[in-house]
């Protein structure tokens, strides 16, 4: 496969190949946590062929599948036809600025656009695209933003992640209230969408047309509306820009914006941008070239970037069970279905410790113990920076009937985290306790071997139980019964 075109656009210099040693140097970012992807409205491609928009003209499909269309091109003709817009079908499709722009000039309320829009989506169900789920399957990721107000994001990370429950966090910024991350990147407990141009609604708090990108990126750069906490982030981290979103001129302040620095100067983080309109702009791929040396351009397009890093992705880690939406987070042979646990522990209930890049088989594993009668307890909520997490944490641990680390290829990979403090506050417990008391129930959810792992001393001491990817079976269920002496509801 040719990643990147030989030539770039003419009147530049050529541009540097994207070889192993780029995907290799991007592949151990990631597994570092130092990348966060942008997601832009060229990987928002979905079937449409199921969802009439009552205009007349022909729809426009994406290459190489009937049926197949960009949700904004979708959405734009839909409003089109909401609002009695005629359109050409020999012209190219419209925007949703074009759109809005006839509307206004009609003397119609720009107000009145954003609650049509929210109908249309309502009235709508959409699969996410197979690109955005396999963003979603690269658990590296923690935090993504998008530069669209669709919900596909959130939908294919709960699909990947969560078995179709609604787990993902998150957070839109709009330009009349400042939205910062709920907390820094280190303490977020489960993946987070930050919708950097706001999310849909009724009310006009997101951006459909060109004004509305005019005033939020204004809003961004004041003193009193600029997420800081974000952009410490985009600062301090490399960027994958994917799927376009930005003109050319936008896109040179956005980088300046998230860099807060001449693009010139020396930096150790650098951005890959990869999507179709790249190649169609000479100017910025010029002034990348001749100003940011730290910026790689894909110009292979969006989905065929993702298509190529989640291959080796995947090549690196091995595959990825994705949680069927049929039967999600189910205990084998026995349907459950996963139930969030409350943000207050109860009196001796089992607490799990666990890794935050392995939730998806915690929940699996809470499932099942909720199936079997047990109740099962472990951290979900994002506390603010003013709570005193690590009391009420180890409060919990104080009073818990039993305490479950789980164990993993990524706890092996994090050598420090809070999971760690709560593996020796368990241990600490177990000092006020008789010789040979069973408190403590390690679980390993991968092929990780007791020998090689990185855990205290007394969780070698204690047997383990082995539940793959955190799945509870009949046996197992049976057995954790007798010892928690649980009875089945």
């Amino acid at each position: 496969m040719s990643l990147l075109a030989a030539d770039s656009p003419a009147g530049c210099l050529s541009v540097a190949d994207f070889d192993d040693d780029v995907w290799e140097d991007l592949l151990n970012y990631i597994e570092e946590r130092r990348v966060i992807p942008i997601i832009g409205p060229e990987l928002c491609d979905v079937r449409t062929d199921a969802h009439s928009t009552g205009s007349t003209s022909s729809p426009q499909t994406g290459p190489g599948q009937a049926g197949q269309e960009n949700l904004y091109t979708w959405l734009a003709r839909s409003l089109a036809a909401r609002l009695n817009q005629p359109l050409d079908s020999s012209a190219p499709p419209p925007t949703l600025n074009d759109i809005v722009v006839r509307h206004l000039s009609a003397r119609g309320r720009r107000e009145d656009l954003y609650a049509r829009i929210r109908t249309i989506m309502r009235e709508t169900t959409f699969a996410p695209p197979p690109a955005l789920l396999k963003l979603a399957e690269i658990s590296d990721f923690d935090l993504y933003l998008t530069t669209t107000f669709d919900s596909l994001l959130e939908d294919a990370l709960n699909a990947a992640r969560f078995g179709g429950v609604r787990s993902t966090d998150v957070v839109a910024y709009t330009p009349s209230k400042l939205v910062d991350l709920p907390s820094s990147r280190e303490k977020l407990s489960r993946p987070l969408v930050y919708h950097l141009m706001g999310r849909l609604s009724a009310s006009p708090t997101y951006v459909i047309s060109d004004e509305d990108v005019l005033e939020c990126v204004c809003a961004l750069q004041t003193t009193h509306y600029t997420p800081q906490k974000l952009f410490n982030e985009l600062e301090l981290n490399h960027l994958l820009v994917i799927g376009g979103g930005f003109s050319d001129w936008l896109m040179r302040l956005f980088l300046r914006l998230a860099k807060r620095r001449r693009l010139s100067d020396p930096r150790d983080v650098g951005e890959v941008l990869a999507y179709s309109r790249a190649a169609d702009e000479p100017g910025l791929v010029f002034f990348l070239q001749q100003v940011s040396s730290r910026t790689r351009l894909f110009t292979g397009g969006a989905a065929a970037f993702v298509d190529e890093l989640h291959r080796r992705w995947m090549a690196r880690r091995g595959p990825v069970a994705r949680p069927s939406p049929s039967a999600p987070l189910a205990v084998a042979d026995e349907p459950g279905r996963f139930v969030p646990p409350g943000s207050e522990m109860a009196d001796r209930a089992v607490f799990i410790s666990y890794a935050r890049e392995d939730l998806a088989a915690v929940q699996q594993l809470k499932a099942g113990l909720d199936a079997a009668g047990i109740n099962a307890w472990f951290d979900l909520q994002q506390l603010d920076s003013g709570d005193d997490f690590a009391r009420k944490i180890r409060g919990n641990i104080a009073r818990c009937s039993y305490f479950i680390p789980v164990i993993s290829a990524n706890t092996q990979r994090r050598l420090e985290g809070w999971f760690r403090r709560e593996w020796h506050w368990a241990v600490d417990r177990t000092e006020g306790m008789v010789a040979g008391a069973r408190f403590i129930l390690p679980v390993c959810i991968d092929d990780t071997q007791e020998k090689d792992a990185l855990v205290p001393e007394q969780f070698l001491k204690a047997h383990w139980t082995r539940l793959p990817g955190g799945l509870v079976t009949p046996e197992v269920a049976t057995r954790l019964k007798e010892i928690f002496g649980s009875k089945t509801p």
